[in-house]
């Protein structure tokens, strides 16, 4: 009896790499239940609370990633000790080199880990020198826990991103003067480790969530509906819309795309850009519910992103603490729209170089080298266009060190550049009148079918689908015009979001094709599926078949639509459910929660699906 309890208490308190620690599983929530309990009875103590909230996250990192916890905790001190240097010292040469020294160990750590690999190569590539990678923290993980992980091998820390963004935006907020550092390490551990949003965000800013330490947690009636209902709405969105449309159809499609019509494929496109939103937002949902519970707030993430009119407003709504961060940290420090500076010049520099590298193309590096040519001989001619042109190169560089904050691989280079083409573009589009942008379109269209009759390519087809729709949108809104000055505007706004939406997730195939793939292999499975796709979906369709395909998949279809209706609801519909929700009996909350957990999980997968964004 003894061992069985032994072994039972083992098993909890240990590491098992195929079953960790999961919002979607009944062990967290076993987990949390015991944590809450303990909560309740300390959540007036706030240094004891925050204390055993940090050892809890710990505890809940380990859970999740091992040995790799020993990272978290480097983490957790470095940060502690730079943002004390820079807040004791006036003097700003310190200051400055004590913030840049913690940058760089923040940076140096990320990169290990997520760009290794592609250094490696780079060395391979250009001085013909073999070198192997050596984890350093596993083999200290290894002496610590006396366990077994690879040394030979990098894999990522769950999480590595969010908690190294969110450390880097403190010290650089110590050092603005924006926040006052935290006084007590345990304190400032819980600040940076908090687990309900450890793994995946949202990234929490130091002056929204610091105050909270040292506020009494409180917990009103009306809060707590409103944590359970975000609880049951993540698990809604992750479990019925995103693993379900992942297991029963997405991952299929994407493993081998040859096999499946060109409908198929664009139906799975479709069908992953709601998955990974679902997925992702519903995460994000469960850590505010979760959090709210405990007395936290986490700030919102996601703002009903595919109701989008342009790429740019749909970034000011998709991800939104990392769209911040890289607005606030990034952005803005380039210059944002006030011009060029040397950080400009230095980062385009560097993205060039990676491009090429991961292209593996002198033409990649011909073509950089011929834009920045014209651009600047453009700005010398055009002075005026200079501010211009500088804010939509710093625009780009963001979104294009975005795409490498997701991995260093050719498709997440190719998902940036797009984004961040497709928030230029829209900007220097909305510029032109109605008529001009109908005559371009026009003279694009007639190009692409032009070309494609002449020398068939499927992304030939697809781009002249694309340039003739947008075409007719602009015509018929031309012709409205001639005969009223009227404008509706909700069809105008729906038009746009469609156009987003499509634009979007057109994107998303760079991204899915690369996602969950070891770097050694990445770029070229990634560049092999994108272009298995397209030729797909840009090959000629047998429309006959189309009505028995839709009938097949009616089920995919359905949850794909279900899920679009349910995201384009009004803002103020969504609110009044929400707090209706909230403001029900305890009994008539307790009834909704059982139903909907057990309708939820119906659609439970044997295996329970990590989140998307783990793996960032």
């Amino acid at each position: 009896m003894i061992e069985r309890i032994i072994s039972y208490f083992s098993l909890i308190f240990s590491f098992d790499q195929n079953a960790p620690l999961l919002f979607t599983q009944f062990y967290f929530w076993a987990f949390f239940a015991v944590i809450f309990a303990v909560f309740s009875l300390i959540h007036n103590k706030l240094f004891l609370r925050n204390v055993f909230l940090f050892f809890v996250s710990l505890f809940f990192y380990y859970k999740t990633s091992g040995s790799y916890v020993l990272i978290l905790i480097f983490t957790v001190a470095i940060n502690y000790f730079v943002a004390r240097f820079i807040h004791s010292t006036e003097k700003p040469k310190w200051r400055k080199g004590f913030l840049v020294f913690g940058v760089l160990i923040n940076l140096l750590t990320l990169s290990y880990f997520k760009y290794t690999y592609f250094f490696l190569d780079f060395i391979h590539q250009v001085f013909g020198i073999e070198l192997h990678v050596y984890n350093f923290f596993a083999a200290a993980g290894n002496h610590f826990f006396q366990g077994h992980s690879l040394v030979d091998r990098i894999i990522l820390p769950v999480g590595i991103s969010f908690f190294t963004f969110q450390a880097i935006s403190y010290i650089v907020d110590v050092y603005r003067r924006v926040v006052t550092p935290v006084n007590r390490f345990l304190d400032f551990g819980f600040y940076l480790t908090f687990f309900p949003q450890l793994v995946a965000g949202p990234i929490v800013r130091a002056n929204k969530f610091i105050p909270q330490l040292y506020k009494k947690s409180y917990l009103p009636r009306r809060t707590f509906g409103l944590a359970v209902f975000w609880i049951l709405n993540g698990l809604g969105k992750k479990i019925i819309m995103s693993d379900y449309l992942a297991t029963n159809f997405v991952d299929r499609v994407f493993e081998t795309p040859l096999l499946f019509t060109g409908f198929e494929n664009l139906l799975a496109l479709f069908a992953y850009s709601l998955q990974v939103y679902a997925d992702f937002s519903g995460y994000t949902d469960i850590a505010i519910g979760v959090a709210l519970l405990m007395g936290f707030h986490l700030p919102q993430n996601f703002n009903s992103p595919y109701k989008a009119i342009n790429p740019g407003a749909f970034w000011r709504r998709w991800h939104i603490s990392l769209s911040t961060w890289l607005r606030d940290y990034l952005y803005i420090p380039l210059g944002g729209n006030r011009g060029a500076s040397v950080g400009t010049f230095f980062w385009i520099g560097i993205i060039s170089i990676v491009a090429t590298i991961l292209s593996g193309s002198i033409l990649v590096a011909i073509a950089l080298a011929s834009l920045f040519a014209f651009l600047g001989i453009y700005s010398y001619f055009k002075p005026q266009n200079r501010r211009s042109i500088t804010t939509q190169m710093n625009s780009m560089t963001t979104m294009l060190l975005g795409g490498l904050w997701h991995g260093a691989s050719w498709n997440f280079m190719i998902w940036g550049g797009l984004n961040g083409a497709g928030m230029v573009l829209s900007r220097l589009w909305r510029r032109y009148p109605t008529p001009v942008r109908a005559i371009i379109m026009f003279f694009i269209t007639i190009g692409c079918i032009s070309l494609s009759k002449h020398s068939f390519h499927p992304l030939l087809a697809i781009a002249a689908v694309w340039s003739g729709v947008i075409f007719v949108g602009l015509y018929i809104n031309l012709m409205f015009r001639l005969f009223t000055d009227k404008t509706i505007s909700w069809i105008h706004n729906a038009w746009n979001i469609g156009l987003t939406f499509i634009f979007i997730t057109f994107t998303r195939l760079f991204f899915r094709s690369g996602s969950n793939l070891d770097p050694a292999e990445a770029n070229e499975t990634a560049w092999e599926t994108a272009t298995n796709m397209i030729r797909q979906i840009g090959s000629p369709w047998n429309l006959g078949t189309l009505g028995e395909m839709a009938y097949e998949y009616r089920n995919i279809i359905g949850v794909f639509a279900l899920g679009m209706v349910i995201h384009w609801l009004p803002d103020r519909f969504k609110r009044l459910y929400r707090y209706a929700f909230a403001h029900f009996p305890l009994a008539v909350q307790l009834l909704i929660t059982f139903v909907a957990v057990f309708v939820i999980y119906q659609f439970m997968s044997a295996d329970s699906q990590p989140f998307i964004y783990f793996q960032f």
